[in-house]
């Protein structure tokens, strides 16, 4: 893995020119996405693709997402286009929508973690859009975190995480959604969403025409699945709404962190006279928490809490990609720094 004295923030015209080079000569560079920001690096370069494992620590036979600039590279990679794939592409390209594929005959590349699979999506983000056309390539391009850590949603993350390990990252502002994109597995005439994000199982069945099943579990090789991820260095419990108040009052260690949605929650920490700078408001609505997530786990984190408790979510469709990443944010196992 190469060293890095700083980690750069590229900005506007000349840093897009930037990134694209660096890129280009076989570098990683941090990208900004619509879902969180990505560890970008040339899918066609083999070396260059190692550099993204080693940056973040990833097992190397964990697949990549290959990013392209638009539906005409996906012979590129994939062996066929399946019928349904053009329907999905006319509704949710670019977006936040990850297709499964097989791989094109004879395509040998780090990016499919030694499967028979690709996973593909276009972006939506203009910057990332931009620099994909200038290359005229695929980008692999998973969360620019390290493995099982939280996915940066901000360029200060990114900075936090991989200063040393990689040369820049691309400013972007804040992601859009917040949680990494939707995974739907085409390979079988079986569609399954392998990990739920943005777009909902709801809204694929009602662009097919057919059902679409979310498995609860599965043991399918795709980002993200795996039962810790998503993790502050501070342990995550998830508690339900009567019981999170109860919960704080039973710690003897009070330096607890707690993210709460609810006006009810809320009300009864301030009579407890709680420490508010231990607080995050979060949003009540799924995408607007699903926004939020990882970023104010991030700041309560910062506070170098000895707990974070999470008040639960509701449980319903709408809630299924939020509850996925508060799962495993609460399966705690170490990570080595």
């Amino acid at each position: 893995m190469n060293k890095f004295e700083t980690l750069e923030l590229l900005t506007g015209d000349e840093g897009i020119a930037q990134a694209v080079k660096l890129l280009q000569q076989g570098e990683c560079v941090a990208l900004p996405t619509e879902t969180v920001y990505g560890l970008a690096a040339d899918a066609t370069q083999p070396d260059a693709v190692a550099k993204i494992f080693a940056a973040k620590g990833r097992p190397s036979n964990h697949p990549l997402i290959v990013h392209i600039p638009d539906e005409t590279h996906i012979a590129r990679w994939a062996d066929s286009k399946p019928a349904d794939l053009q329907k999905l592409a006319d509704a949710f390209w670019p977006g936040p929508l990850t297709v499964i594929l097989n791989t094109k005959a004879g395509l040998n590349n780090p990016v499919t973690g030694g499967k028979d699979t690709i996973a593909l999506r276009v972006p939506s983000h203009p910057l990332f859009l931009k620099v994909l056309i200038d290359l005229d390539t695929g980008l692999a391009a998973p969360s620019a975190n390290r493995y099982k850590q939280l996915s940066p949603t901000v360029p200060e993350q990114v900075v936090e995480q991989l200063t040393g390990r990689i040369p820049a990252v691309l400013e972007g502002g804040a992601c859009e959604h917040g949680l990494e994109s939707t995974i739907l597995d085409l390979t079988s005439d079986e569609l399954r969403v392998l990990r739920a994000g943005p777009i909902s199982a709801a809204e694929i069945e009602q662009c097919l025409g057919k059902p679409v099943t979310t498995p609860m579990e599965h043991n399918e090789a795709v980002p993200g699945n795996v039962k810790a991820h998503y993790q502050p260095n501070a342990p995550v419990t998830l508690v339900k709404t009567a019981e999170l108040t109860q919960a704080i009052e039973n710690e003897s260690n009070k330096n607890i962190a707690v993210l709460a949605y609810s006006e009810q929650v809320l009300k009864e920490l301030n009579a407890l006279d709680f420490q508010p700078s231990l607080i995050k408001q979060i949003a009540s609505d799924a995408a607007g928490y699903g926004k939020g997530l990882y970023y104010d786990l991030y700041c309560l984190d910062k506070l170098t809490p000895a707990k974070i408790f999470v008040e639960t979510p509701p449980v319903s469709d709408d809630w299924q990609a939020v509850n996925n990443r508060l799962s495993r944010a609460a399966s705690f196992e170490f990570i080595p720094e």
